[in-house]
């Protein structure tokens, strides 16, 4: 598997869809809109992106699984692709940025790439194991701020999972009064990727899904940070809990978060 080869080919993918979302944004109808659960939005822009990207990349890797926000195809073996065909819909329906295409892959349940494509600003971002991490197809490495006090924050809000929201609400006080700021962008995929080219310098949230966190997370280590979920150990991708940062400031952060988060 020419791994190098196969990211270029999923950038491409990304774009695609991403350009799709770009176009339908500008005609695209509230009505439309249909509720999964609470708070949990989806449209058929998600939807039809995501068949997109299912089909584009059975035909890239044809022996390939999915996991998939949508279900558009649920098919999981030993190398499988998980993807968010649009990371921030609620940002999407109301006109917001910023809002994504999340596209990771995993072989033996280990991610060896990651594109996210924001559509805002059409920046993409991508990663492949061992190859450092891009922006545009330039490197890009996480910020070197060493303390907590020094670092801008990102979070995100619970929408439907409030069993954590009272330690939430201590650690954005304690981030508010401790850092130089808090920042709530409203996906998750783009604060990873925020992280790993060093606009954030760090990021936690809970209540994630696997295709939130896969692509981002990837390329945030990609780019010399560290990941690890509240714990501090690896199950972040699936364990709906996550922890980024560059790596000088991540050991202070995670104390901080382990603090209020368990």
């Amino acid at each position: 598997m020419d791994i190098k080869k196969i990211c270029l080919e999923t950038e491409l993918i990304a774009r695609e869809a991403g350009n799709y979302i770009k176009n339908e944004r500008q005609k695209f109808d509230s009505n439309k809109i249909e509720v999964k659960g609470k708070n949990d939005f989806v449209s058929y822009v998600d939807k039809t992106s995501e068949k997109l990207l299912v089909e584009k990349l059975s035909a890239l890797i044809p022996e390939a699984g999915f996991i998939t926000e949508e279900g558009t195809k649920k098919e999981i073996k030993n190398i499988n692709w998980i993807i968010d065909p649009l990371d921030g819909t609620t940002n999407f329906i109301h006109g917001l940025c910023p809002h994504c295409v999340s596209i990771a892959l995993q072989k033996d349940n280990k991610t060896i790439l990651g594109v996210v494509f924001e559509i805002g600003l059409q920046e993409c971002f991508s990663a492949y194991l061992g190859g450092g991490a891009f922006l545009n197809g330039k490197p890009i490495k996480v910020s070197d701020k060493q303390l907590l006090k020094d670092s801008l924050v990102g979070t995100g809000f619970p929408y439907s999972d409030y069993g954590k929201i009272d330690g939430f609400m201590k650690s954005m006080e304690f981030m508010m009064k401790n850092t130089h700021g808090l920042r709530r962008l409203g996906s998750a995929a783009t604060d990873l990727v925020y992280v790993a080219c060093g606009r954030l310098d760090t990021f936690y949230e809970y209540g994630l899904s696997p295709w939130d966190v896969a692509a981002g997370a990837f390329i945030v280590e990609e780019a010399g940070g560290k990941v690890s979920d509240f714990s501090g150990k690896d199950n972040y991708i699936f364990g709906k809990e996550i922890v980024a940062a560059n790596s000088k400031v991540f050991d202070e952060f995670l104390l901080n978060i382990k603090s209020f988060m368990n």
